[in-house]
């Protein structure tokens, strides 16, 4: 069987980031382990995974990031507690948030060498076979299903890469990593140019790349070639350039809900808002609280 014809198994989650917009909170807890309400951020992006199907998650760590893999990882003495107290709701939603045993892998990127770097630190795990790639920090929120979801449908359909895009307003995409597409309007359409932060007036569509992608492992071996790019790192879309060149078909898959960037503070305190108001159990009270704010 092809690279092309396999299904998509595996996503990995690039988390060695320090975090360095939101310290001093991320001192000594990973970015990526801030709450979403009563979530972490990175157990969103997770289950955002196992919805679509995911069955082995890859994280690749850097130091300091330990509490990442105790959060994927049954703890005794909590469950034990719970347990005795009779928390039977807590107990479920622990167990429910768990992939299952042998279903995780955890990798060092030992210097912070960029996003090209980071996935390529798992290449041994993934192997020979296509992998989604999530970035912990995008939460994909509201749309008719969820994210990856969509792109593995039209990946199941079309084969090749994709990238999941959302338009911005034309005065932004100077901020964004944008495509030009055959069809701006389609919901899936094949990519024709990919430009990081083109200057202003010269972005070929407005829409950006919002941090989920479907890839074939032939970038593996590209990202281990490739000399390093902006800011001294090996850049991921240099690599998906140089594939795109050869002649690898690649896919912009539209999603139509909305994106919350919690690598940035605004982001995040605007995902907490919405997905609070969104709960049965907070919504009603947080909305009254922040009626009376504003």
């Amino acid at each position: 069987m092809s690279a092309a014809a396999k299904r998509i198994r595996k996503a990995v989650f690039p988390v060695a980031g320090l975090g360095t917009r939101f310290l001093p909170a991320t001192k000594a807890m990973p970015k990526e382990m801030l709450t979403v309400v009563d979530r972490p951020a990175i157990q969103h992006v997770v289950d955002e995974a196992r919805a679509a199907g995911i069955e082995h998650f890859v994280f690749v760590t850097g130091r300091n990031k330990g509490s990442i893999e105790d959060h994927f990882d049954k703890q005794p003495e909590l469950e034990r507690t719970l347990e005795e107290r009779g928390k039977t709701k807590e107990l479920e939603e622990l167990a429910a948030s768990l992939p299952e045993a042998g279903c995780t892998s955890f990798t060092r990127q030992q210097a912070p060498l960029g996003l090209g770097h980071a996935v390529w630190c798992a290449r041994d795990i993934v192997g020979d076979e296509p992998f989604a790639l999530l970035l912990p920090d995008m939460l994909h929120h509201g749309g008719p299903q969820p994210c990856l979801k969509e792109m593995i449908d039209a990946f199941n359909e079309h084969g090749g890469n994709h990238i999941s895009v959302s338009p911005v307003p034309e005065d932004e995409t100077h901020l964004y990593g944008i495509v030009g597409v055959t069809d701006p309007e389609a919901k899936v359409s094949e990519i024709t140019s990919m430009v990081e932060k083109p200057k202003a007036g010269t972005a070929p569509s407005n829409l950006h790349i919002t941090g989920r992608y479907i890839l074939q492992p032939e970038i593996f071996g590209v990202l281990e070639n490739q000399e390093r790019g902006a800011g001294g790192e090996i850049q991921l879309t240099d690599a998906m350039l140089a594939m795109q060149k050869d002649g690898k078909p690649y896919y912009a898959v539209r999603f139509d809900g909305k994106i919350y960037d919690c690598g940035t503070k605004i982001g995040f305190l605007l995902a907490n808002a919405v997905y609070g108001l969104e709960r049965k159990d907070l919504g009603p009270a947080l909305r009254e609280e922040l009626r009376k704010l504003l």
